[in-house]
């Protein structure tokens, strides 16, 4: 089997890289100055136990990679991105007849859980991946995970659900790669579970490192509104006591001598500049089901306005301090009690 990592920066790179050291095909997906990085010189990959140059292809999309039957697609661009990869990588066509989205197995390596219902609409056979993997990327050709001794903690299952020989090869591979993959009949379950766990990182994007009291106290309140909305919606989630069995002693930060430990991957996202951030489908998630079900969401709606605006204006992390914040959430919270 050869990976095509669509989207090779922290969470991507790092699949690739690890794939690749354990000696499979692997071929980086990446556009403007961390292509030019990794076609040049190759993808610079900082682990725990050392620095690895990782000389695997790359590329700037589907048009220049022909794809094999036993290729497998790894989607790991943000969310908002999504639906402009699938658009490009499904109708391309695959050695032997049809395309892409007829014939090969797409994994969605993304937090959230809009991709897969994206991604089916395009491929035929789609897989979620549960991503626990803190890793960085904040410069072209750079990608940094910091964690013993597995790197990070891939569970995948079938979508919607279930399991198939293509998730066990894979999980296999990966299990060889230095990951634990855990394959579950009920993937979407763990990825609501991180889907919480991610609403904290707009207060992270908006106020820095989560290092106050106050900072900390929003991000409380972001995923208890989630799991609110979640129970009202009737949707199924992992709890802390699995998660923790699950992670407890196998992701362990160890960061390297002389690399800086980012953080979140929104945090990342306002550090480069990208002038786009991805609450739209984390924080906007647990809007969208409030919404739906009548649960109003004052706290997740409030984080992802202002860190929509973070990221069209380009600010750096930290620009607002979690009292600012603290006082537009309130407000926020009070217009939307019922009187």
């Amino acid at each position: 089997m050869r990976y095509i990592i669509i989207g090779a920066g922290a969470v991507g790179g790092t699949i690739g890289a690890r794939l690749h050291l354990a000696g499979h095909d692997v071929v980086l997906v990446a556009r403007g100055t961390h292509y030019e990085a990794l076609r040049d010189r190759g993808l610079r990959f900082t682990s725990p136990e050392s620095t690895h140059e990782i000389p695997a292809p790359a590329v700037t999309g589907p048009d220049d990679v022909e794809l094999g039957p036993d290729d497998v697609l790894v989607l790991a661009v943000k969310t908002q991105d999504s639906a402009a990869a699938l658009d490009a990588w499904a109708p391309r066509p695959v050695t032997g007849g049809g395309t892409a989205g007829e014939r090969l197995p797409l994994l969605c390596a993304q937090n959230g859980v809009e991709n897969e219902r994206l991604a089916l609409r395009h491929f035929r056979r789609v897989y979620g991946v549960c991503v626990w993997m803190p890793a960085t990327h904040l410069e072209p050709g750079l990608v940094a995970a910091p964690c013993a001794p597995y790197t990070g903690i891939l569970s995948v299952g079938r979508y919607p659900s279930g399991e198939d020989d293509t998730i066990r090869r894979v999980a296999a591979d990966l299990e060889e790669s230095v990951f634990l993959a855990p394959v579950v009949p009920d993937v979407m379950r763990w990825k609501y579970a991180k889907l919480i766990n991610n609403l904290a990182n707009a207060v992270e994007a908006i106020c820095g490192p989560l290092t106050s009291g106050e900072a900390q106290a929003l991000g409380d309140r972001a995923k208890a509104e989630g799991v609110a909305v979640l129970d009202a919606a009737g949707i199924a989630h992992t709890d802390a006591d699995e998660q923790a069995a699950l992670r407890s002693g196998k992701v362990e930060i160890r960061p390297a001598d002389g690399v800086e430990r980012g953080g979140s991957s929104s945090w990342q996202s306002l550090t480069r500049g990208t002038g786009t951030i991805e609450a739209d489908y984390l924080n906007g998630e647990i809007v969208l089901l409030g919404r739906e079900h009548g649960i109003p969401a004052p706290v997740n709606e409030t984080l992802g306005r202002v860190a929509g605006i973070c990221a069209r204006e380009r600010r750096a992390p930290g620009s607002m301090t979690p009292g600012a914040l603290t006082a537009l959430i309130d407000a926020a919270a009070s217009s939307s009690t019922p009187r």
